[in-house]
Parts: structure tokens; sequence; C-alpha cells
């Protein structure tokens, strides 16, 4: 049973990953500032208290850690992008240096793999309708994008034959919510259902559980096939005109849908690589379910 340590473990994102990892047999330990309630998952983890402070040694918390996923990342509530406030110097110093001072923590412990949550943000901007393939180069345009991109440069100079390194570069992933939180998409659904207009928009999406069978096939795999690799994670494309006809569906009520947006600008992202490690999302179907799923919880 791989012993498994995960940052972040109770975010949007990390809860997706914790439980991919609990279904594949892993002994979890969360690394976080606090620990998560009574049945938030479905077994037991351990638990280490930690924030991205490079300034404090936590390399106690990697003995006799296997892995080490890092998904933790400080920011404003409910921004990425933008989630520095009026402190970007403090959201560098956290994000930027605390991760790299438990990379380096978790490589002196014996750590043998690290899989690093990145983001579709280090690409920045590209040509109009260009594909994002792993090898495009990176022209990170925000703060978050180019602390992201940092991160995975930091990381990958410690790789070596015993400290595997590998990043997930995700696009906006989607999915329900823990008990007693909102989805990220609740207050579209409110708008919509209030009958409020809901301006057109089209993106990127992958479900929270996908990316927690993503971070579960790089862990798996061979070390030729992913060491000081990064793989791209993304699923649909999505309109919010198709996304509200599904909730309109779904609850039986709803405004005027927006018109749709044009999707000719969008930069889609290629996954073949990690599907040639067997990653296989969900799709629209797994949406459609979802959907379904929030709309009953309201």
């Amino acid at each position: 049973m791989p012993a498994t340590l995960v940052s972040g473990g109770t975010g949007l994102v990390g809860r997706f990953v914790v439980e991919a990892l609990l279904a594949a047999g892993h002994a979890v330990t969360l690394l976080g500032r606090t620990a998560p309630p009574a049945g938030f998952f479905p077994r037991a983890t351990g638990f280490v208290e930690a924030a991205l402070d490079p300034g404090r040694d936590r390399s106690a918390a990697f003995a006799g850690i296997d892995f080490f996923v890092h998904a933790a990342f400080d920011h404003l509530p409910g921004r990425y992008r933008g989630g520095e406030g009026d402190d970007p110097a403090g959201f560098r110093r956290r994000n930027l240096d605390g991760s790299l001072a438990l990379f380096e923590q978790a490589k002196r412990a014996g750590v043998r793999r690290v899989v690093f949550l990145s983001s579709r943000a280090v690409y920045g901007r590209q040509p109009l309708g260009a594909v994002l393939a792993e090898d495009t180069p990176c022209h990170p345009d925000t703060l978050y994008g180019t602390v992201k991109h940092a991160a995975e440069q930091g990381l990958f100079g410690l790789g070596d034959a015993g400290f595997c390194a590998a990043a997930l570069r995700i696009t906006g992933v989607y999915g329900p919510a823990a008990a007693n939180r909102a989805h990220k998409w609740q207050p579209l659904f409110d708008d919509f259902l209030a009958g409020r207009p809901v301006a057109p928009r089209v993106a990127g999406e992958v479900h929270g559980a996908d990316v927690g069978q993503a971070v579960r096939h790089v862990l798996a795999a061979a070390p030729g096939a992913v060491c000081g690799e990064v793989f791209n994670v993304a699923d649909i494309v999505l309109d919010r005109h198709d996304l509200l006809a599904l909730v309109g569906e779904a609850a039986g009520a709803g405004g005027p849908l927006p018109a749709r947006a044009d999707p000719a600008a969008l930069n889609l992202m290629d996954t073949r690589k990690l599907r040639a490690l067997g990653w296989r999302p969900g799709g629209m179907a797994l949406l459609k379910r979802t959907v379904r799923e929030m709309c009953a919880r309201r």
C-alpha cells in the first residue's frame, strides 16, 4: 500500500485527488492548515498541520512517505488568477518559495515521486485557436501562471534517478461540492434560475474526479513515462448556453439562456500524452450526471 502525502487535500481539486487515491488503495496523509471534519472522506486519512511557509521545515511530514501530491495553493477565496489581491510579494513567497521548500524537503526525506498540480495558465497568451501541447512555449501573462510555471521548473530542477517529478497542467475544474460547501457554478446557477442575465462564455472544463484519476495514473506509471514530464489535463469544451440548458432541464425552471460564445479563439489542450497512460475522462455524459446531481442538492 503506497504511503501518499497530499497537500491541499480538502480543497476543490485536492478533495477529488484524495478520493481517487483512497479508492486505489493508497494510505493517504493530508498536509494542510486544518484537519478535515469527521466523515469528509470515505476512509480515514492522516493529518499533518502545515501552511505554505518557506521558513518552516516540514521534513518530518515526509517520513515514510512514498509519493507527494502538491495540490495546495494560497489565494483569495474563489480566485486563482488575481488571487494575490494587494499582496503579490506574499503570494509569490507562499506559493512559489513555499512550494519549492516542500519539494526540497520531500527529496531529502527520500520521497520517490512528486506530482505537482499546475495550471493551463502557464501557457499564457497564445495565437487565437492554437492547440496547446505540452511542448508549446509558455508565456504566462498573470502572476498566477508565472508562479505555477516557476514552481514546475524548480521541481524539475530537483529531479534525478531517485526523485521522479511530474506536473499536471489542469484546465478549469468542476464537480459537486463537499458537504456544506458551494460548487464553483453555484452563483451562475442562482442567477439563471432567478431569471437574471448571464454573460456568454465558453471554456475548457474537466471533472475533479478525472483530475484524481490523472494523478493516480501518473503515480502508477513506469518512471520513464512520467519523470520530468508535464501532462495536459482537460476534457470538454463547454458553452454556458449548453450548461444552463442542462440546468433548466434538471430544475424545471430558469431564465433566458445566454447567447452562444465564439469558440474560434479558444486554445484547446492536447491530452494525448496523458491518454497514452490509460487516462479516460468522463466527457459530456459525466457533465450531465453531475449537473443533475448539483440541481438535486439545491
